[in-house]
């Protein structure tokens, strides 16, 4: 008997909400805070003080930037959090204004959202599934247009099977 191995899907969509440039720039400046502050004690404790204010920084910026939205094996992976597809709605794409509108004033706090400030447009995404008290999904994407696109393909895949 032969054994089948299928190979894994490829993920229909991949994006990684990396941290822009100046906030790179910034920990860096954290680093050099941290070699003043240690500056009166002399050389070897101001690079103590340059190297962890710097490297705490950069540990900082990283895991805020590490975030992923992907749409993989029929659900919608966005951080922490993987939804199948059958229970999503149709998706919304959401221009700089109406993300605003949506991380602000319109915002539910039931709702799952990943968010990322420095990222203008998402997506949003109504939760069909009665038994989830989740209203919707807030998805920060710089191509929203991909991810809905993506999604209504992953839907359609899961409906048909």
């Amino acid at each position: 008997m032969q054994q089948s191995s299928v190979p894994p899907t490829a993920p229909a969509f991949d994006e990684r909400l990396t941290a822009p440039r100046s906030w790179w720039l910034i920990a860096g400046l954290l680093g050099l805070s941290g070699a003043l502050v240690m500056f009166p004690l002399g050389t070897v404790p101001t690079l103590g003080g340059l190297i962890t204010a710097a490297a705490l920084a950069a540990v900082g910026v990283s895991s805020y930037g590490s975030a992923r939205v992907r749409v993989v094996a029929g659900s919608l992976v966005a951080g922490d959090a993987r939804i199948p597809a059958s229970a999503l709605g149709a998706p919304e794409v959401l221009d700089a204004e109406e993300a605003r509108a949506w991380r602000t004033y319109k915002a539910d706090p039931r709702a799952f959202m990943l968010m990322r400030s420095y990222v203008p447009t998402a997506v949003r995404i109504e939760v069909t599934d009665p038994e989830d008290p989740t209203p919707y999904v807030y998805v920060s994407t710089r191509d929203p247009e991909g991810l809905a696109a993506a999604l209504e393909a992953a839907r359609n895949g899961a409906s048909a099977a």
